[in-house]
C-alpha cells in the first residue's frame, strides 16, 4: 500500500541555446524566448533565423522531455503537466533566474525583452511578474495569460499580446482574450497566419520592415 510521497531536491541539468547578435547594436539587446509545448529548442530556435542582426537570442528547453509519438522517433519538450504542478512552477522559476543571472554575469546587455510562445507564455508571465527588474518588456504570444497571476500584478512595463488571425486555438475567444489583454494595457498585435512564430511581424516589433 502506498504511503504519502515526499519529495528532495537534487541537481538536473538544463538546456538553452544563446545566438548572440552579429552587430555591436544587436549585442547590447537580448531576447529570451521560451518555447511552446512539445518543441525542442534546436526546432524552435529555427524560426528566429536572421534575428541575429537585431538582437541576441537566449533559448532556454523546459525540462520536461518526452516522445511526440509513442515510444521512440521525435522528441519534444513541456514546462509542465498538472502532475505536482506548482512544484514545477517553482522550479521553473528557480532555474530560468539561475539562468539569466548567469548570462548577466558573462555579457552586458542593456535591454532584454521576455517572449512566450504558446505554452511556454505562461511561464514566461510568472518569471516576468516574479523578476520583473530583469525585464523591460514582455510579449505573450498566442498564449493565455496563466490564471494564477493576481489582478494587482497585471501592470507591466511594456506588454504585447500577438496572436495569428487564423490560430485555431483561439478560434471561438479570440475577441474576448485580445479584450483582456488590452484592459491589462498591452498592445494587441494581430498577423494572418495561424499558431507559429511570424518572422515578419517579430521584425516589425524591433522596428524592421
Amino acid at each position: 500500500m502506498l504511503s504519502s510521497i515526499s519529495q528532495f531536491q537534487s541537481k538536473k541539468h538544463y538546456r538553452y541555446l544563446l545566438c548572440k547578435g552579429t552587430t555591436d547594436f544587436a549585442q547590447k539587446k537580448l531576447l529570451i524566448a521560451l518555447h511552446g509545448y512539445g518543441q525542442l529548442i534546436p526546432y524552435f530556435a529555427k524560426k528566429f533565423d536572421g534575428m541575429e542582426k537585431h538582437t541576441s537570442l537566449l533559448f532556454p528547453e523546459g525540462m520536461h522531455r518526452f516522445y511526440i509519438n509513442g515510444t521512440s522517433g521525435r522528441v519534444g519538450a513541456s514546462w509542465m503537466t498538472h502532475e505536482e504542478r506548482l512544484i514545477d512552477i517553482e522550479d521553473n522559476l528557480s532555474w530560468l533566474t539561475e539562468l539569466i543571472d548567469y548570462i548577466n554575469s558573462q555579457y552586458d546587455f542593456n535591454e532584454i525583452t521576455l517572449l512566450g510562445f504558446s505554452q511556454g507564455g505562461a511561464t514566461a508571465a510568472r518569471w516576468y511578474f516574479k523578476h520583473q527588474s530583469y525585464f523591460q518588456r514582455l510579449i505573450m504570444w498566442a498564449s493565455v495569460f496563466p490564471p494564477d497571476i493576481e489582478q494587482i500584478e497585471k501592470e507591466v512595463n511594456t506588454g504585447i499580446f500577438v496572436v495569428g488571425n487564423e490560430d485555431p486555438y483561439f478560434k471561438d475567444n479570440m475577441d474576448v482574450t485580445c479584450e483582456f489583454y488590452r484592459s491589462n494595457k498591452y498592445e494587441i498585435i494581430r498577423f494572418s497566419g495561424a499558431h507559429d512564430i511570424h518572422l515578419p511581424t517579430l521584425n516589425l516589433l524591433y522596428n524592421e520592415k
